[in-house]
């Protein structure tokens, strides 16, 4: 008895001529052949550098990559952090064994970080050294004990809700340097709660900070000193300014920065600029800037510019209009 059936390759209804037809013409069975082929060559594809790295006991970091599922960049992070170690050959080739693979992950099981508790691991540099006491104290072959006499400091946990409002912090940047500096944290009923001790290291601030009253976001920094962001950036790096970032913004201490750009010398009669004193006498501004050096006239620095006494600078173009009289104040 003749059945309807559905193409197994174009899905069209055709009647059956027989139990085991499954298309419905010559050129669906023909097509369905090439693509199962196809398929079968692109498994054997993907799967032999697999089989081949199985045997090798040296891989490259892209093999290595392939190894562990993940890409090559991540293993060069590892390499650079020192938890997967490396030979060098050359300059441009490197090996990992697969041994020192299985030994690292064979030392970092999973684990999860309990409230009360702190990570096996301590946390990163940029912490004080008094964080890497608070270690996990589980027992059992997790366990991962500095010293016979370890003992279990527990932590206080404060919610991501208190940290933003404390700290004055972004959810995303919240985020981004607990995840980064490895904050101790745990999820309760949907809510993370991080270490409060850790959370004051990263984003408190210090006494010096606190007793600073002025400060200037970077737009309002900018239209006061006429200057720029990066020159803002390079002073506040290169001075130690004291900064500070609430809610996504980077704040500088106003008094610092007076110190730097004096806005009070801008604003005195008493000093030239290089332009306004090459403006003045005709001159261009490399010729003053010889003359200030040669005379050793007083300089006053205001951010990247020079500052010149105007009674010096006078005193000197007067002289040297009396002794060459090729000079003309404008």
């Amino acid at each position: 008895m003749r059945k309807t059936r559905k193409c197994a390759f174009c899905g069209k209804e055709f009647t059956s001529t027989s139990g085991s037809q499954k298309y419905c013409s010559e050129h669906c069975a023909e097509t369905a052949k090439v693509q199962r082929k196809k398929k079968r060559q692109e498994f054997i594809k993907a799967v032999q550098p697999v089989i081949d790295i199985a045997s090798q006991e040296y891989l490259t970091f892209s093999k290595a990559a392939i190894l562990m599922g993940c890409s090559r960049q991540y293993i060069y992070k590892l390499v650079d952090e020192g938890k997967l170690p490396a030979s060098r050959i050359s300059s441009r080739m490197a090996f990992i064994r697969k041994a020192d693979i299985e030994q690292m992950l064979a030392c970092n099981p999973y684990h999860r970080v309990l409230l009360g508790s702190s990570r096996n691991k301590p946390c990163k540099k940029s912490f004080p050294s008094s964080f890497s006491s608070s270690l996990s104290s589980k027992k059992g072959k997790n366990c991962v004990p500095e010293t016979s006499t370890q003992t279990t400091e527990p932590l206080d946990y404060i919610s991501g809700e208190e940290v933003m409002t404390i700290y004055k912090v972004k959810k995303s940047w919240l985020y981004a340097s607990a995840r980064n500096k490895q904050i101790p944290m745990c999820r309760i009923a949907g809510k993370n709660y991080y270490s409060r001790k850790h959370m004051d290291a990263l984003f408190g601030v210090t006494a010096e900070i606190e007793a600073l009253t002025e400060w200037l976001t970077t737009e309002e920094a900018e239209t006061l000193y006429s200057t720029t962001k990066e020159s803002l950036r390079t002073h506040a790096y290169r001075r130690h300014i004291p900064t500070k970032r609430e809610y996504g913004r980077t704040y500088y201490s106003k008094i610092h920065l007076d110190e730097i750009y004096h806005p009070d010398l801008k604003a005195s009669d008493a000093y030239y600029t290089t332009a306004e004193a090459a403006e003045k006498y005709g001159m261009t501004k490399s010729s003053i800037c010889k003359i200030v050096k040669t005379n050793n006239l007083t300089k006053v620095k205001d951010g990247a510019h020079n500052l010149l006494v105007k009674e010096e600078l006078d005193r000197i173009m007067t002289n040297r209009l009396a002794q060459f009289g090729s000079y003309r104040l404008q």
